[in-house]
């Protein structure tokens, strides 16, 4: 196997990251916003044809992040069941299958169910594999940084390196892809494709970490958003449609340099004071 090499493409200028989001909408923008059809929304929880039915959509690397997707579902034909609890005995599973990242391993687990973040996560490394084929060359210390738990085995918590900044309460996309690897930047609602990742926080509390297949206007004019993750909806993974009245903002982040990978720093920190992007009516 040729050993593949990806030198830093430029350093990110993350004092100019612009952090504050949107507060409000302009009064009539639902027009810009892309909308799926009916066929688009009605493909059901469970299906494989993320990567078939939207990447005519998507933009960049998206299409690496819904094979993704399809990879990841494909590890559960059923949703493989949702369970979410840090002080769960065995150890609770981010994602119901053995993942790595090019051959290095990122999780073990005796556990079928997954919980959102741990399913976003999962799409992305799949992504990641699915770009760089013949990688060999990430380093140790980026390795364990992406890795889902301590090498002891135990829970990695939020805030700690990669995935514990993906997985953290609020945005945690933004915290990892965009601030912490520069592998993304933030984007707003009207430019989301299929393929972005979104952290979504509802109007009566909590959040969820989800990606973005769509928005979407019934024939009485219900606006609704289309996402994959994992949740109880849809027995953990799989597609589900929520009304936009739900949404109190979101947050989306785009797949823009997946070279950075290679190059970030483990150790750089990042701020939580990411405030969210209200959706047009």
């Amino acid at each position: 196997m040729t050993k593949i090499i990806y030198p830093i493409i430029a350093l990110l200028l993350f004092s100019s990251l612009k952090l504050s989001g949107q507060t409000e909408p302009d009064s009539d923008n639902w027009a810009k916003y892309f909308k799926l059809n009916k066929e688009e929304v009605s493909l059901g929880a469970h299906h494989l044809k993320h990567s078939e039915t939207f990447s005519k959509y998507s933009v960049g690397y998206n299409k690496a992040v819904l094979k993704g997707i399809d990879i990841v579902q494909e590890t559960a034909p059923e949703g493989g069941g949702y369970f979410a609890d840090i002080k769960a005995i065995p150890l609770e599973a981010p994602i119901g299958y053995n993942i790595k990242i090019f051959d290095k391993e990122l999780f073990n687990t005796s556990r079928k169910t997954s919980y959102c973040s741990g399913a976003s996560y999962a799409a992305f490394i799949e992504a990641l594999n699915t770009l760089f084929p013949d990688a060999d060359s990430l380093t140790d210390d980026r390795a364990e940084a992406l890795r889902m738990v301590e090498p002891d085995d135990g829970r990695r918590e939020d805030g700690i390196k990669f995935w514990g900044k993906w997985n953290d309460d609020g945005p945690g996309t933004h915290f990892a892809l965009v601030q912490y690897s520069g592998i993304g930047k933030r984007i707003s609602p009207e430019e989301a494709r299929p393929g972005d990742f979104l952290n979504i926080n509802w109007n009566k509390g909590g959040g969820h970490s989800v990606i973005f297949l769509g928005w979407y206007e019934d024939e009485a004019g219900k606006k609704s958003l289309l996402y994959w993750s994992s949740q109880q909806g849809t027995n953990g993974l799989g597609d589900q449609l929520v009304s936009i009245e739900r949404i109190k903002s979101i947050v989306a982040v785009r797949l823009t340099n997946p070279e950075n990978i290679f190059t970030f720093d483990p150790a750089r920190q990042y701020s939580r004071n990411i405030p969210g992007d209200v959706i047009g009516k």
